[in-house]
């Protein structure tokens, strides 16, 4: 598959660039497209690199609306779990097929997912043409907990995902550590590093959290995780807004990334701001996630940077605090490694990127970078592009009238709709 896009700008530049097999090969002013190229041209658009959601559960595109404007854990008690005990694979699949539509749309090229029926969102994620990294959500604890032990389920797990591949990777999904024993957790740390595979668990959301782990164990949720083997290079830690000074500087040690979710922490109303300037001050790496559309209810990206970028200096009463840069690079995925986002749009790089309609009233004056993250929201995405794939062109996305047709059925299904 190859592909040569003409007409384009790069850091402001006119450009052309050629993609063979899912890597951009050539990159430059007078790149000629081959016989047998598929040829886009980009009119004066901007290639950019394609957005990186560091946390969310997919399917739960089909819970949107539904439960809104309650607590946490009387909207997961009372809302969620029991519409989630009564989900089958098709559910999963066109939840995830609509999320990862409007993911497409609004610019996001790869995502981190934990939800129930891993394998028919992998499936669903293959099918869109989309990357993720994928978790089933893992219980020994409370009401959703099931009889198997946590290696059984874990396992269970892992081979619905299956193997690393071009689109999807695996990674072992506890919930949080109230719903995951001291055992399940040794487990699970034992697990990721003898398969070399990510951790993705939830962690410090809510201040009940951090008391409950107190009077249990004697410390704070990151200290209790790092007694267990859990927090190191490999973990993912979504949330993260809870967590104090000594823990900060306990996961900057271990190398573990920690993603913020600003939007829906502010919507479920978790009564704290995430920590970004003392997160930063231990070089702790940062992704930005949206959560599940549950709990968002958007998974646009671009809308979300901009809240992360404002309600940080709002907090610090500084409005240096997340410079535009800075905030691009977290959205891209670049502050953060482990998650996978494309370092720049050059030779050699996964074919994974963006055309920005740069002649927008959005982003049409000014400076570019910043005009992405304070004006412009997921409709000045023009093109997607996915491991050399195109995925959308001129705003649209193939096949969106028929993802959206069966996630309705499916909602009606579950009495959602």
């Amino acid at each position: 598959m190859s592909l040569t896009v003409i007409n384009a700008t790069i850091d402001g530049e006119r450009m052309r660039m050629r993609v063979e097999d899912g890597t951009i090969a050539k990159i430059g002013p007078r790149i000629r497209p081959r016989d047998g190229d598929e040829v886009i041209d980009a009119n004066g658009m901007a290639i950019v690199p394609g957005l990186v959601n560091g946390h969310t559960h997919a399917a739960m595109t089909l819970f949107r609306g539904h439960g809104d404007d309650l607590p946490l854990m009387r909207w997961l008690q009372e809302v969620i779990w029991p519409v989630e005990a009564r989900l089958e694979d098709e559910d999963v699949y066109w939840g995830t097929r609509l999320a990862c539509l409007e993911m497409i749309r609004t610019g996001t090229v790869r995502f981190w997912d934990m939800y129930w029926h891993p394998s028919a969102t992998a499936r669903a994620v293959e099918d869109a043409g989309i990357r993720a990294t994928l978790a089933g959500p893992l219980f020994d604890l409370g009401d959703a907990a099931g009889d198997d032990g946590m290696p059984q389920m874990a396992e269970r797990g892992l081979e619905e995902i299956g193997e690393p591949r071009e689109l999807v990777a695996p990674a072992l999904g506890p919930h949080a550590i109230y719903t995951v024993s001291e055992g399940g957790l040794r487990w699970i740390a034992e697990a990721s590093a003898e398969r070399d595979i990510p951790i993705h668990i939830h962690l410090s959301e809510t201040e009940e959290e951090v008391v409950r782990c107190v009077a249990d164990h004697g410390v704070r949720p990151a200290e209790y995780l790092d007694r267990l083997g859990v927090l190191g290079p490999r973990t993912v830690l979504a949330h993260g807004v809870w967590l104090d000074e000594s823990e900060l500087a306990l996961i900057g040690e271990r190398g573990a990334t920690v993603v913020t979710n600003p939007v829906a922490n502010l919507k479920l109303a978790v009564g704290r701001v995430f920590p970004y300037r003392a997160t930063r001050r231990h070089g702790i790496p940062i992704g930005l996630g949206t959560n599940g559309a549950g709990s968002n209810n958007s998974l646009d990206l671009l809308q979300d940077v901009k809240i992360l970028a404002l309600l940080q200096k709002h907090e610090t009463h500084d409005p240096s605090t997340l410079p535009a840069a800075d905030a691009w690079r977290i959205v891209t995925g670049q502050a953060a490694p482990l998650l996978g986002g494309s370092e720049r749009i050059e030779e050699g790089q996964p074919a994974d990127f963006l055309l920005v309609r740069s002649d927008t009233p959005e982003l049409g004056v000014g400076d570019f970078t910043a005009a992405l993250i304070y004006a412009a929201s997921g409709a000045v995405i023009d093109t997607t592009v996915v491991n050399g794939r195109v995925l959308m062109s001129g705003g649209v996305v193939e096949g969106a009238d028929e993802v959206i047709a069966k996630a309705r059925e499916r909602c009606v299904r579950l009495g959602l709709d």
